[in-house]
């Protein structure tokens, strides 16, 4: 993953604003397509089976952790201040030590934050492996822990009842068959025996990791650059090493969802999709990046995600030791409370609604059933709010958390929601409205 540094206050006013505008640092040189105009066949049967867990997710932990988590400055550490390879295993590598590890906790964590799948960085771009790997020395067994990083961490994810993830970079700055040491993205190879040696590696790494663990839900790929990567080779393998699993769109076809980076982009109607977000501004631990998304903002984001029908992927980044600095559980427990609360918008698939997306910045909707869920991000200016976008005729209107109803008064397309007296500030607070069949909008929007 590729990152700079911005406050997360910032960063959410532009979520705000838009749901594709950048929200932190978004990558500006990026071998991926964050774009949604793939993936647009039409789901098979089998496609919806694979995906079903997947649409009823809405919300995962994504984990960056590795020998740059020593250095607490980022993930992109070696690449940014060009360590050579040696000091880099000396200085970090050997001192990523992990004694204080315990994926149960991280599963513990992710669990009362709401979140239902976890995705770890088995290997970033600095090609340290987590796992006992045998096709390179670079790896657990040989530095810091000297153990399997790996098996653990999917036997506490599987045990807790969450789906298991594993994140893959194919870009790899250690091997010396990788392109050139740029600050980016290379564009090209020394020789096609280069890419070809180099290809073969990578591969025979995924074919350990789909082998040697069991039953692996998510392959998360990034970093695949420079082209001839033959991505669309290892992921018809790993479909049949891993009948079920589901694959992002970073390394060629085929995949099964698209995916976002620091910013909101909805695919396609009906297709899996999800953003992927830092909970402050970097993705691997960086001791003094303080930048950290509230709980209310990290709400906001997963609220405007589940109403185009996708799902967010927000990351911590665990301290060399192994634990999830406390800033970072501590905003994730109260989004998490907040979230057992108010459960019910997110309990089963949720649709992309056609319901006004954009209100005044007071509210975001959802929709699920017959029920569109207004998310108050502020409380309306008085007692009263005129909401004038559905189409449909309204049977009743509650306040989620405590079921208290609310009167109401619809007027055409006009609903006026009436003596509201339950809105705190600094909270978000959602109203129920029921709605006589398949909720519609009054006034047709043109597509964000």
């Amino acid at each position: 993953m590729d990152r700079e540094n911005f406050p997360a206050g910032i960063i959410l006013a532009g979520c705000i604003l838009s749901i594709t505008i950048v929200l932190c640092g978004c990558r500006t040189n990026t071998p991926q397509s964050d774009s949604a105009s793939e993936g647009n066949r039409v789901l098979t049967a089998s496609d919806s089976a694979r995906l079903a867990w997947y649409f009823n997710a809405h919300f995962g932990m994504f984990i960056h952790w590795g020998a740059y988590s020593v250095a607490a400055r980022g993930e992109w550490v070696m690449n940014r201040e060009l360590i050579p390879l040696e000091e880099y295993k000396e200085k970090y590598a050997s001192k990523f030590l992990a004694e204080n590890y315990d994926p149960g906790e991280w599963a513990e964590i992710a669990k009362k934050a709401g979140m239902k799948y976890v995705v770890l960085t088995a290997r970033h771009h600095d090609g340290f492996c987590l796992w006992d790997t045998k096709t390179d020395e670079f790896n657990v067994m040989n530095y810091g822990p000297k153990k399997d990083l790996i098996r653990p961490y999917v036997d506490a994810i599987r045990d807790a009842g969450l789906k298991v993830g594993l994140y893959y970079s194919v870009a790899d700055w250690h091997h010396p068959d990788f392109p050139a040491f740029v600050r980016n993205w290379p564009g090209g190879w020394e020789s096609e025996e280069a890419r070809q040696r180099f290809v073969e590696h990578y591969h025979s790494q995924v074919r350990e990791l789909m082998t040697n663990y069991g039953k692996i839900d998510i392959l998360w790929w990034d970093g695949s650059a420079p082209d001839g990567m033959e991505g669309e080779k290892i992921n018809r393998e790993v479909y049949e090493l891993q009948p079920g699993i589901l694959i992002n769109n970073r390394n060629d076809e085929p995949y099964d969802f698209n995916t976002s980076e620091q910013k909101i982009v909805a695919g396609v109607a009906g297709r899996p999709w999800e953003a992927c977000m830092t909970l402050n501004g970097n993705w691997g631990y960086h001791a003094t990046d303080t930048y950290f998304k509230s709980p209310r903002e990290v709400l906001q984001i997963l609220i405007r995600c589940t109403s185009k029908g996708g799902n967010l992927l927000l990351n911590v980044g665990p301290k060399s030791d192994g634990t999830i600095p406390e800033e970072s559980a501590e905003i994730l427990m109260e989004a998490g409370d907040w979230l057992r609360r108010n459960h019910e918008f997110l309990d089963g698939p949720v649709e992309r609604n056609r319901i006004g997306q954009h209100w005044n910045n007071s509210l975001v909707p959802t929709v699920r059933g017959n029920n569109v869920y207004l998310h108050f991000h502020n409380p309306p200016a008085g007692n009263e709010f005129c909401y004038s976008e559905i189409g449909n005729e309204v049977r009743s209107v509650r306040f989620l958390e405590t079921g208290r109803p609310v009167e109401f008064e619809k007027v055409g397309h006009r609903l006026f929601l009436k003596n509201l007296s339950e809105f705190e500030k600094n909270t978000i607070t959602t109203l129920v409205v029921e709605v006589i069949g398949k909720p519609d909008e009054a006034v047709r929007w043109t597509e964000d």
